[in-house]
């Protein structure tokens, strides 16, 4: 596999400066790529418009009108904000081979993307996202 070189992150911090900003749930997900409990994020169901931003950093990630249901327990999108908006690299993990999100700008971990499961969207990918790595910033 050719390795991809990715751009350095615009934000930098130290884990301490990390795990001082953020409360130990955001930093377990954020910084150390965990996954909070299906169900239970904050904007699983939620269909309030607006921009959903990294819960590190603030960076616009996802719009609202990208969001659906999909069932899985996450909230999820068929498309980023912009194209450089996030990170895409190949996570083996757990003995999986999925895609993770990160966010462009801090390389905070946001979640994994999925192809090809038959969703009714533009993309069909599924962009499923912890609700603990986003901050949903109400369009006026």
């Amino acid at each position: 596999m050719d390795r991809v070189t990715e751009p350095a992150p615009a934000v930098v911090k130290s884990d301490e400066e990390w795990r001082a900003q953020l409360t130990p749930a955001e930093y377990q997900v954020l910084r150390r790529a965990g996954t909070e409990r299906p169900f239970t994020g904050e904007y699983t169901d939620t269909k309030t418009v607006g921009v959903y931003a990294c819960r590190a950093c603030g960076a616009e990630l996802f719009r609202s009108e990208t969001k659906f249901e999909s069932h899985c327990g996450w909230p999820s999108f068929f498309t980023p904000l912009a194209g450089d908006a996030v990170i895409e690299r190949e996570d083996g993990a757990l003995g999986m081979r999925r895609v993770e999100v990160l966010c462009a700008n801090c390389h905070s971990h946001l979640g994994h993307v999925f192809a090809g499961e038959g969703y009714d969207t533009p993309t069909d990918l599924r962009y499923c996202i912890n609700s603990i790595s986003l901050k949903l910033v109400e369009a006026e």
